[in-house]
């Protein structure tokens, strides 16, 4: 009996995927939205675990008719958000998408996020390489990932 060949064609993309995977997301996660919320925001820790330098250079969701890559910077002495064209993420290292910093913008969506649910979302790399994982919604930020220790002097 021969595999169908819509079977053999997915794992022959699974496995020339991992042949050549050097990039791995930890802890994604997308932001809940109140009902009528136009916009929300993705997070996640981008590692790069081959020998050369790759850019994020897009996302793209069907939740959202607009992605854009964005960073929080200080401009006049106010905390503003601008686009980006890319988030560098260096051999052997890791970039992270987080509140207060670089993250991705999802504009325009089609319906609210729902906590508990899951977003797809696909991430485009300068060197050709592409992730899509459905990724978890949730309403509050992620906290047990912040540090809220205090000095014990």
């Amino acid at each position: 009996m021969r595999p169908a060949p819509l079977i053999c064609s997915l794992l022959a993309g699974v496995f020339s995927f991992s042949v050549n995977a050097a990039i791995e997301l930890t802890d994604p996660y997308a932001r809940a939205t109140p009902p009528r919320a136009p916009n929300s925001a993705a997070f996640m820790v981008i590692k790069n675990t081959g020998s050369e330098t790759v850019s994020l250079i897009r996302a793209e969701t069907p939740a959202a008719r607009t992605v854009e890559l964005h960073n929080h910077v200080m401009d006049g002495g106010m905390m503003k958000m601008r686009q980006v064209d890319s988030i560098e993420v260096p051999s052997h290292d890791k970039a992270t998408l987080e509140p207060g910093g670089f993250h991705i913008m999802l504009f325009d969506l089609s319906t609210p996020l729902k906590d508990g649910e899951r977003l797809p979302l696909t991430l485009h790399f300068s060197n050709g390489t592409e992730v899509t994982q459905f990724i978890p919604i949730t309403k509050a930020m992620v906290e047990s990932k912040m540090k809220h220790g205090h000095d014990s002097h």
